[in-house]
């Protein structure tokens, strides 16, 4: 049972939501100012459970995460998805004219840089966390700053919401998997989605023929994200995401892959969350 899940971010952060919306139950939440630190609260038993960011639909997948999981033998044990809507807010009694800086987290300015291009004389700086700085800001009654954040952490700081839903894309979402130190007991019949990590070698066709086995024993592919090998020079490890119907296709599938695909990992096993 799950009762300790820890975040990057603090309370407010749109991981902090993911704890809200995915546990059924109430759970307590560790804050972490980086995933490096959400991982070591998780290794040392710290919490049950974490929360990690691995894809935005505007600005990508968030690769050093992919590899975190890959580094310490975690599982993905469920997925979220959520909406991110990003607003401009600051102390109370302030309008737009009056903020001078705005600091987020550099995700969420990317996603953002067209609403400040009507605003140049605001600068904008690069942080760690997108509700960290509204709490600065309500700590330190900070003037003329403002923070890109969720409405949660305008209520939480009492901030004022100067523009809302400022994201360049309207229909903004993010990927978050729930990660833990063992595979999911999550019965089989199910499980309809995996995530996998293998490697191929250099060999003409090495990766077209691995794909072909996943299409032959009915995965349907949703992922994939290539990351360099640091010890050999321009040899990739691919971090798949792939579904099925029947988990009796991806178990075949598996036996197969493990003996064509060098280094094969299965990261994780778990419920589709968008069906």
């Amino acid at each position: 049972m799950i009762k300790t899940v820890a975040i990057q971010g603090v309370k407010g952060s749109f991981h902090h939501i993911v704890s809200q919306e995915y546990f059924k139950k109430p759970v307590d939440v560790i804050e972490c100012l980086t995933f490096d630190e959400v991982v070591e609260s998780l290794i040392s038993e710290k919490s049950d459970a974490v929360i990690m960011a691995l894809e935005n639909s505007i600005a990508g997948s968030i690769i050093p995460n992919y590899a975190l999981i890959n580094k310490f033998n975690l599982h993905v044990v469920g997925e979220h998805y959520l909406d991110i809507q990003h607003n401009l807010m600051a102390l109370p009694n302030q309008k737009i004219e009056d903020i001078k800086e705005v600091y987020s987290h550099p995700m969420a300015l990317l996603q953002c840089v067209d609403f400040f291009k009507e605003y140049p004389h605001i600068k904008l700086v690069e942080d760690k966390d997108t509700a960290e700085v509204a709490e600065r800001i309500h700590k330190h009654q900070l003037k003329n700053v403002g923070a890109i954040a969720s409405i949660m952490a305008a209520d939480i700081f009492e901030l004022d919401i100067l523009a809302h839903s400022i994201q360049t894309i309207k229909h903004n979402e993010t990927r978050f998997a729930i990660v833990k130190r063992q595979n999911s007991e999550i019965p089989e019949n199910e499980i309809n989605k995996a995530s996998l990590k293998f490697e191929t070698d250099h060999k003409r066709g090495s990766l077209a023929a691995i794909l072909n086995v996943m299409s032959d024993c009915k995965l349907n592919l949703t992922k994939i994200q290539s990351l360099p090998i640091i010890e050999t020079p321009w040899k990739y490890s691919f971090f798949v995401d792939v579904t099925f119907e029947t988990y009796n296709d991806f178990s075949k599938a598996k036996s197969i892959l493990k003996i064509m695909a060098q280094g094969m990992k299965i990261l994780g096993e778990y419920k589709n969350a968008k069906l």
